[in-house]
């Protein structure tokens, strides 16, 4: 099953709580949430108090992606503020730490997730599928929202979801960066199920209009 996961970074951050509630009405899946440090991605956002304040506001299942250098020290701050997943990056720090961090956020009873930059190669998550509830493929480089699509991640999309399917069949495929009625189909028969889209929703006067608009192009067979 398709779910939209519209992403905050694209959201009015004035009125966020508004927003949320929103996208749900829409008929949106998940929130997306981007928390960056300026440090692992040359931007900053968002981050615990602002997940905080917004879990009190909205019952929607909140899917934190964090773009943050060692996100262990973070990741377990995360899960009690409120994140129903918490998807760490695998440049963010070393491999045996990224164990460890999605060791802890499961311990919490939380969803774990790992992200892959554009030009980090789809195997490299081999060693951690075990350990992920989810795999981020990015389609546009992190740290910025409004980015064209990067069509060359398809094949990378592809040989995710083999290797998912592999080893831990059934997870999630999500991905984040360009995703529009244009490109939804692409990913969608490139192996994703979990479509994050900010500006194609949250740029849209209406909401559920656009929500709909995604999962009806996710039908189409790319």
């Amino acid at each position: 099953m398709i779910k939209i996961a519209p992403s905050i970074l694209s959201a009015d951050f004035g009125a966020l709580a508004a927003e949320a509630e929103d996208v749900r009405a829409a008929g949106a899946d998940w929130l997306h949430f981007d928390a960056m440090d300026g440090e692992f991605v040359p931007n900053i956002s968002i981050g615990l108090p602002v997940l905080k304040s917004l879990r009190k506001h909205t019952d929607m299942f909140i899917d934190a992606h964090l773009m943050v250098s060692r996100p262990g020290r973070y990741a377990p701050r995360f899960c009690d503020d409120g994140a129903d997943l918490v998807c760490i990056h695998v440049e963010a720090d070393q491999p045996h730490e990224i164990i460890s961090a999605l060791k802890d956020i499961r311990a919490r009873g939380v969803k774990t997730g790992i992200a892959l930059k554009p030009a980090t190669p789809g195997g490299i998550v081999l060693p951690f599928l075990e350990y992920a509830d989810m795999v981020l493929v990015m389609t546009v480089e992190p740290g910025f929202g409004g980015q064209s699509f990067m069509a060359d991640m398809l094949p990378k999309l592809r040989g995710v979801r083999a290797l998912a399917e592999q080893y831990h069949p059934g997870m999630d495929i999500e991905v984040d960066g360009g995703i529009d009625e244009r490109t939804a189909p692409l990913v969608v028969d490139s192996g994703a199920n979990v479509l994050v889209a900010g500006s194609a929703v949250f740029g849209k006067a209406d909401r559920a209009a656009a929500v709909s608009a995604l999962r009806m192009a996710s039908d189409v067979k790319a």
